[in-house]
């Protein structure tokens, strides 16, 4: 692997860089101001109202963090103030790759979920808040899991399926945990999930997934067209190949089969702290983007796989530099955007197809010379839209219309 690839590849690690064999005396970063976490959500309501969900950073005396809402009814022209979501400060994580998730039930209830960072390193448990009200009164923050081991409950994703049903899952290392005791050889950390079927009154669960998923990696989570959550995250494959896998999550827990996502066998004792994203097409259509390194390179990938399992050949976004794409399908439009810097400034690139897939538009969406969060692209009354978060600018929303 080249030594550019390399230095990239540990300046995107978010876990231990001790998989690198880094000392800890090397670390240089103690002096420096705390990074700024951009990390923010989206959703629009059944009203046809932009929501978003971000942290606010605990001042002053005050230990802890808050979730807060902003809502905007003319497409993030103007926002309403600032909404905390708990009664009480705690740890909140708000990066790219673990921030507040955000969605709507069915009879419109608001359902955020966050991880909460103990004090432990990489340590953490799933919170869950809901609001039935509109947002005027949220409940107290529960943990979804019944695990209470001081161990990696990190990066969690929510998905509310067409009954109104509520996933949550997370990377969990209580099966690395106890091997460890047992001092057996454990690759990676594991997915589970939890259900809710009552509106997230309450969550059933600590389902197991998969087993040796990869440490720090966001989970991506999509309904097919039959409607049953579907998820897609980084694992790693015998013997050492940290590729992506995908299987179902079901209502009852019951074991599923997983597949095998992408093929760039890179094996690496590590995690690049970059899940990928996933979006289904009405004709069953799998859409999906990751990061891999691939023989000598890493880089940002897309592929679209066929109702009946056939990939078509992955396609490169952007240059060496590109990073965090997202993915999002409505019809025929299928929309990519991904993160890019040149040494100056962060670009956002997208492309954009009006054919499901067949043709691509370009275009240079964005840029800032300061710290951003990852893309995220959302649906929206009028068509797909990019969400943009910047230290600079703040939140931007473009739209991402294909004939535009």
């Amino acid at each position: 692997m080249k030594l550019a690839t390399m230095i990239r590849i540990f300046l995107l690690l978010g876990c231990s860089a001790l998989s690198f064999g880094v000392s800890a005396q090397m670390d240089h970063t103690k002096h420096k101001p705390a990074k700024i976490e951009l990390g923010t959500s989206a959703a629009m309501d059944a009203e046809g109202r932009l929501w978003i969900a971000s942290k606010e950073a605990g001042g002053g005396e005050q230990k802890g963090d808050y979730v807060v809402l902003q809502m905007s009814r003319d497409m993030g022209k103007n926002w309403t103030a600032p909404r905390r979501i708990q009664a009480l400060p705690e740890a909140i994580s708000a990066d790219g790759e673990n921030r507040p998730k955000l969605a709507f039930g069915a009879k419109g209830e608001i359902y955020v979920a966050y991880t909460k960072p103990l004090a432990k390193p990489y340590t953490g448990e799933i919170r869950f808040v809901r609001s039935v009200d509109g947002g005027l009164s949220f409940s107290a923050p529960q943990t979804v899991h019944a695990n209470r081991d001081q161990i990696t409950h990190r990066f969690e994703s929510m998905i509310v399926d067409q009954t109104g049903r509520i996933y949550i899952a997370w990377i969990d290392k209580r099966d690395a945990e106890l091997a460890r005791a047992r001092k057996q050889a454990y690759q990676g950390a594991a997915i589970y999930y939890a259900v809710s079927d009552d509106a997230g009154v309450s969550f059933r669960g600590d389902y197991r997934l998969a087993e040796h998923s990869c440490e720090c990696c966001r989970i991506a989570l999509a309904l097919n067209p039959q409607g049953h959550p579907m998820a897609l995250w980084r694992h790693v494959f015998e013997p050492n190949a940290r590729d992506h896998a995908l299987a179902e999550l079901t209502a009852d827990g019951a074991p599923q089969s997983l597949t095998r996502a992408s093929f760039d066998d890179w094996r690496a004792d590590a995690c690049p702290h970059h899940g990928p994203s996933l979006a289904y097409a009405h004709d069953g259509t799998r859409h999906q983007t990751w990061f891999n390194v691939k023989g000598e390179e890493g880089g940002v990938f897309y592929a679209a796989v066929t109702a009946a399992g056939v990939s078509g050949k992955p396609l490169r976004l952007g240059n060496a530099q590109a990073e965090h794409a997202d993915v999002m399908v409505s019809g025929r439009t299928v929309v990519l955007v991904w993160k890019q810097f040149n040494g100056t400034v962060t670009s956002i690139m997208g492309k954009v197809s009006g054919d499901g897939g067949l043709t691509w538009q370009e275009r240079d969406l964005a840029r800032t010379a300061g710290n951003s969060d990852q893309p995220h692209l959302l649906h929206t009354p009028t068509g797909i839209a990019l969400l943009w978060r910047t230290q600079q600018d703040g939140v931007q929303i473009i739209s991402m219309d294909s004939g535009s």
